[in-house]
């Protein structure tokens, strides 16, 4: 009986010596996870194509290390500069203000600063496109100088931007008031049609004799706004220049545009004390010959920033062709839309890559997709020539959902604030990828896996790697 007792003592002991050394071990186990959590030097941020994950932060510990392996690598140097980013953003059209505008109160205020906040909780779009006048997301067509047909008004003693305070304004206002430094891009759709050689608010051009009444028209614009807080950083002499058919539109050939900025735009500007930036061309990449043109006449081009460009036709490439023109003049990238009913999976995987990262690599200093908010109709729009398959980033009907383009530009708005520098990285194994250095020294890198499969592959900075994988279609952004 005592040796049976013995025995029973020695395994009761042992027992719990192993049970104290497996609570112990769990323990441990438990703090270093913690503290690896604690210290990973990257975190990163993941959406996927099926939406199981919507800019998603991973908990997964990344820390540089000196090990090697055989995955492809996407290498980081931080010493190779490009083009300063001016930021990330929508077009804030006149029927997204509407839709905006009408929500509650809170509801509102929260979307507002969901979308313009710099907070954790927000996205923090720090750039937007506004149509000056009506564009075809407008309900309907108006200019801030409407008058009766046959009337002129070269004196523009009729212009006002009344018809804003209803939605625009008011919006605009709270915008800057979350985001005093956000930058305003303004494009008109068309000229007052008394200005116009067909008299519509569809297609016709802008008449030479009207060239500086056109001009003082849009720095009175420039002024109305800025008495109402709000800065205009940028204007285009016209949207999309070769589109005559949209609803409002108006035609305007490179060699009209290059005289309207040298003979009126661009000394008018001077004269008044304007100092908002005058981008040209405003449409497709298929014509890089248009800005060129432009740029290429040097009285116009004393009075020029940069180009701006669309992708609803020709290579993302073209904006570099006109980089190389003219490289001392910038490339900005100014809308792009989304078709409804959205392929979320491939909408995600070609916006970011042949924008968030496509546009960027080729020296734009900004991406704007398109119409910021729609109904579940896509309205609203103007009709004969108004989008009527737009995909807003949002949509309100009233319940507010969040579309593709809400994550393709969250992946860099929230990340990558203006002041940023773009810095090299490579291509490899179809891993499209940008890479940012932010004005607080951290680095940011978005990558989307265009293969058809997982794909395991390493980061590399300053000679250190880590190791990361993401299923086909994903798009990531990494910082550190």
């Amino acid at each position: 009986m005592k040796f049976i007792y013995n025995i029973c003592l020695v395994t009761c002991l042992l027992l719990s010596a192993c049970a104290s050394r497996n609570v112990k071990s769990g323990n441990e186990a438990n703090q270093q996870n913690n503290a690896n959590s604690q210290k990973s030097e990257v975190g990163f941020w993941l959406t996927k194509g099926d939406q199981s994950q919507l800019l998603q932060k991973q908990n997964i510990t990344l820390n540089f290390t000196d090990e090697t392996n055989s995955n492809p690598t996407i290498e980081v140097d931080p010493e190779t500069k490009f083009q300063t980013i001016d930021g990330f953003g929508y077009t804030l059209t006149g029927g997204s203000a509407t839709l905006i505008n009408a929500l509650p109160a809170t509801e509102k205020d929260k979307l507002l600063n969901e979308l313009f906040a710099n907070t954790d909780q927000a996205i923090r779009v720090n750039y937007i496109r506004i149509s000056i006048g009506a564009s075809d997301l407008s309900a309907t067509p108006f200019t801030y100088n409407d008058i009766a047909e046959g009337e002129t008004d070269e004196a523009l003693a009729k212009f006002s931007i009344a018809k804003e305070h209803a939605d625009l304004i008011p919006i605009l206002k709270k915008i800057v008031a979350i985001n005093p430094a956000i930058k305003i891009l303004g494009s008109p759709w068309t000229a007052p049609t008394w200005m116009k050689t067909n008299k519509s608010f569809i297609g016709g051009s802008l008449k030479p004799e009207y060239y500086q009444t056109y001009a003082k028209y849009l720095v009175k614009y420039i002024q109305a706004m800025k008495a109402e807080g709000i800065v205009i950083d940028a204007i285009t002499p016209q949207n999309e220049p070769l589109h005559p058919g949209n609803n409002p539109s108006m035609y305007m050939t490179a060699a009209d545009q290059a005289n309207f900025i040298k003979t009126a735009l661009g000394p008018v500007f001077k004269n008044s004390g304007i100092k908002t930036k005058i981008i040209i061309y405003d449409h497709n990449a298929d014509k890089p010959e248009y800005p060129i043109t432009i740029l290429n006449d040097a009285e116009a081009k004393k009075y020029i920033d940069g180009s701006a460009f669309h992708l609803y036709a020709g290579p993302i490439t073209a904006l570099s062709k006109v980089h190389d023109a003219h490289p001392d003049k910038n490339v900005y990238f100014t809308e792009q839309w989304v078709g409804g009913p959205s392929n979320f999976a491939e909408d995600l995987k070609w916006h970011v890559s042949t924008l968030i990262i496509g546009a960027t690599r080729n020296w734009s200093r900004n991406v704007l997709e398109w119409n910021l908010a729609a109904d579940q109709s896509y309205n609203p729009h103007t009709d004969k020539g108004g989008c009527t398959s737009c995909l807003g980033a949002i949509t309100i009907a009233p319940a507010i959902s969040r579309n593709v383009a809400y994550y393709v530009i969250a992946h860099a708005s929230k990340f990558v604030p203006a002041g940023s520098v773009r810095i090299a990285s490579n291509l490899t194994n179809n891993l499209q990828n940008v890479a940012f250095k932010t004005p607080d020294g951290k680095n940011v890198l978005i990558v989307c896996n265009n293969n058809s499969f997982t794909t395991h592959f390493n980061i590399k900075y300053k000679g250190k790697i880590i190791t990361s994988s993401l299923d086909q279609g994903t798009v990531a952004t990494y910082v550190w």
